[in-house]
């Protein structure tokens, strides 16, 4: 167990790299697009939606990291409730399994539109890239996501020394 996640902790970089790809893309097009309008009054045409495709690109990729390393934004308003040490890991459990089950919907409901725009050959406007790769590739990031937050509830509830161990 300990050695998958190491394994793991060793191929999160991939995303993370995918990501920063994205958001150099993105800022080197939305440069040359500033200039571009400003100085010849002639636009990058595509510049929303490869914006649109970037950014999805970026949030989902690094998603299922964030989520398993408890990155992401957090409320605590029951953290008074909980406030020994044994109680805290089961709502933090609960909260990981909990939320890893509840994305299974999204999931679901992207993968059928991302179907849905296959089969209707939906493309974007400009550069006519297949909806359903942005679909699919959203709903697979959701899913690993999910995967990701159900594992680490698990380790929490049941291997809280393994977990933090290996956040070390």
């Amino acid at each position: 167990m300990k050695n998958l996640i190491n394994l793991m902790q060793r191929i999160s970089f991939l995303p993370v790299l995918l990501a920063c790809f994205a958001l150099f893309i993105l800022m080197v097009m939305t440069f040359c697009d500033v200039i571009l309008r400003s100085l010849f009054n002639s636009p990058i045409e595509a510049a929303t939606e490869l914006t649109r495709i970037l950014m999805a690109i970026m949030v989902f990729s690094v998603l299922p990291i964030i989520s398993a390393r408890g990155e992401h934004i957090a409320v605590d308003l029951t953290d008074g409730f909980f406030h020994r040490h044994r109680l805290e890991r089961l709502r933090d459990g609960a909260v990981f399994l909990s939320s890893g089950i509840m994305l299974f919907w999204p999931i679901h409901r992207v993968w059928l539109l991302s179907e849905r725009a296959q089969e209707y050959g939906d493309v974007t406007e400009y550069l006519s890239i297949p909806q359903f790769y942005i679909g699919g590739f959203i709903a697979l990031a959701t899913a690993i996501t999910s995967a990701a937050m159900i594992i680490t509830g698990l380790l929490r509830l049941f291997a809280p020394k393994l977990l933090q161990e290996s956040m070390q």
